[in-house]
């Protein structure tokens, strides 16, 4: 029987799969959950969603001129020299001591707010926009080739492999976008070990949605040179909103995602 912890840190396995830190057994065992699992499939493409903030870049900052006065002004270094020694800032153990349980604070404090569920929100209402979706992309076979969160906001996607098929030598997985009822369009090549992020251009924003369907050709490796599909799709998957929550919500939005489309 698990306990709400052993829940905790099994869900974190998936975080820990996104971020590529867990071992080649770890993450091996990961993956087979991935291609064999609906709700695994999801979790993971879930803590896609939430760490891929964190990867976005913060640009450089100048302090204002008062900072360094301030901290010039704390560390007294224009006090004159005296006769007894003071005790200086850097040498006063209670301090380190002080310094030292905040940061542990802030630290468990920054680890709850990643690893602990969020509370189920409100319904949306049907006009708001939505700003993550999701796709699980199946093969033939039925296992999960790749998952795809797709960043409405920033027009990104990141394409996570799970288990893909091996392709002969000299060929490489192509990712499309097949708007109902018209061609497909080309959305980039995708890695077969690891993630890649696509920048969405305008145009492909304006087509994803639950009537679009995500596929995967085997191209050559500078992608296909008609602009079209030219070998085998080996795989496809649905396109819906990212749900926020676990459960049986979740299990059944994945089981929606991957019902096949026709290409």
């Amino acid at each position: 029987m698990n306990t709400p912890a052993d829940e905790g840190n099994h869900n974190l396995r998936y975080a820990e799969y996104v971020l590529g830190v867990l071992d080649a057994d770890a993450r091996a065992e990961v993956a087979h959950e991935v291609r064999t699992s609906s709700e695994a499939a999801t979790a993971v493409a879930l803590w896609q969603r939430r760490l891929q903030p964190l990867a976005e870049e913060i640009t450089e900052a100048t302090p204002a001129p008062y900072v360094w006065a301030r901290i010039h002004d704390a560390l007294q270094l224009d006090a004159p020299p005296q006769a007894v020694p003071r005790k200086r800032l850097w040498d006063n153990l209670a301090l380190w001591h002080w310094l030292g349980l905040g940061a542990s604070a802030v630290a468990v404090a920054l680890l709850l707010v990643v690893a602990l569920p969020r509370r189920t929100p409100p319904p949306l209402p049907t006009t708001t926009a939505v700003a993550y979706m999701a796709s699980t992309i199946k093969q033939d076979n039925g296992t999960t080739g790749w998952t795809a969160t797709m960043d409405l906001q920033h027009a990104r996607m990141v394409v996570v492999p799970a288990a893909p098929a091996t392709l002969a030598q000299g060929r490489a997985p192509e990712l499309w976008l097949i708007p109902a009822g018209q061609k497909p369009i080309a959305v980039g090549m995708i890695s077969r070990d690891q993630p890649t992020t696509l920048a969405l251009a305008p145009a492909l924003l304006a087509q994803l949605g639950p009537t679009a369907a995500l596929a995967v050709s085997v191209e050559p490796p500078g992608g296909s040179p008609t602009g079209q599909p030219t070998g085998p799709v080996i795989a496809k998957g649905t396109i819906g909103a990212a749900p926020e929550t676990g459960g049986d919500k979740v299990a059944g939005n994945a089981r929606k995602s991957t019902e096949r489309p026709r290409v």
